[in-house]
């Protein structure tokens, strides 16, 4: 046996530990925003278990069959939803959710209500289960701003105004990124313990990357400055080496990726989605607060993204985010054409 690495196993800084560390910080606090954090965790820890066994459940016949008790399985994007908002809602602490996979906020009954919004994707990339990449779930988090009855105003607020922000990936391992608006800072699931041990503290991403993401099948479609940007990335003329491209059409893997070894993840608007693909609320706010907490920079193409106020629960927008330099040279080519 190593009893010295079983030694320094001793010490884990878990994500109840770091959160309730953050907490003694505001002496003010009562403990709903530690509570809330601890639902997201469960839920994210359940719908890991679920995709780990979704290939095998397949198999089996689980998936969109009649099991033998004659009830229907679920599929794993609309279990995780159902997962999510059982979680959200037990934890007594959020008053208003809105998920992707439903068109209409859902507002939590008064008995177990809270002051916490929180806006998510529960399952994004659940297109690619079947062939086993990279998938995971998105969430932000807003505060109500004053005791008045929950309206849909109140998740209707730019990104800056958000508390806290973080996605949890499901792929060779399960790891949860998070940020409460003090730097950002990565957790891995130990599955031997059931506990997010802290692998990767204080993210900061490289401000200037060699990688650019993109879906390059939409290059027909783009824009004047995404075009050059991306020329100028294969091409560069200033005698520096070309960029290499990796796409994977994850969001929550592509952003991963970009936030450890820097560079750019972009998805523009273009003659096809002209306001982009993306959404708001839950994925390109929560990706952008945590670029701009590690160093980086989120663009929509008119403006930073976390300044957008969003009109629609559903609403879309282009997004460009990642390295501080790499976003600066692709405003730049948005400035020279608004010129």
């Amino acid at each position: 046996m190593d009893h010295i690495a079983d030694a320094q196993r001793t010490d884990l800084m878990t994500i109840t530990r770091f959160v309730l560390n953050e907490q003694s910080k505001h002496p003010e606090s009562r403990g709903d925003f530690t509570i809330l954090l601890s639902h997201i965790v469960l839920g994210c820890k359940f719908v890991c278990s679920a995709v780990n066994k979704a290939g095998l459940a397949k198999l089996i016949g689980l998936a969109g069959e009649t099991n033998v008790q004659g009830e229907e399985q679920k599929k794993l994007d609309v279990l995780s939803n159902d997962v999510f908002i059982k979680a959200l809602k037990s934890s007594g602490r959020t008053c208003i959710l809105v998920s992707e996979e439903d068109e209409e906020a859902i507002f939590v009954e008064p008995s177990q209500r809270g002051k916490y919004c929180v806006v998510f994707d529960p399952l994004d990339g659940s297109s690619n289960i079947d062939c086993g990449v990279s998938i995971g779930t998105i969430f932000g988090i807003y505060m109500m701003k004053d005791n008045h009855e929950p309206i849909i105003e109140d998740v209707l607020q730019p990104g800056k105004n958000m508390l806290a922000a973080g996605y949890c990936m499901y792929g060779s391992s399960c790891t949860l990124v998070i940020s409460t608006g003090s730097g950002v800072n990565g957790f891995t699931l130990d599955p031997s313990l059931g506990e997010f041990i802290l692998t990767h503290p204080d993210i900061k991403i490289p401000k200037k990357g060699k990688i650019y993401s993109v879906n390059e099948g939409n290059a027909k479609n783009w824009d004047g400055p995404t075009a050059s940007y991306v020329e100028k990335c294969k091409f560069p003329k200033d005698g520096s080496s070309a960029k290499s491209l990796r796409y994977i059409g994850s969001m929550v893997a592509d952003v991963h990726r970009t936030l450890l070894y820097g560079g750019t993840f972009l998805y523009p608007a273009d003659k096809k989605s002209p306001s982009g693909k993306l959404r708001v609320l839950y994925e390109v706010f929560p990706m952008s607060f945590l670029m701009e907490q590690a160093g980086g920079q989120a663009f929509t193409g008119k403006e930073r993204a976390l300044d957008l106020i969003p009109t629609k629960l559903h609403e879309r927008s282009p997004i460009f985010l990642g390295s501080y330099d790499d976003i600066e040279e692709i405003k730049a080519l948005y400035a020279a054409e608004g010129k």
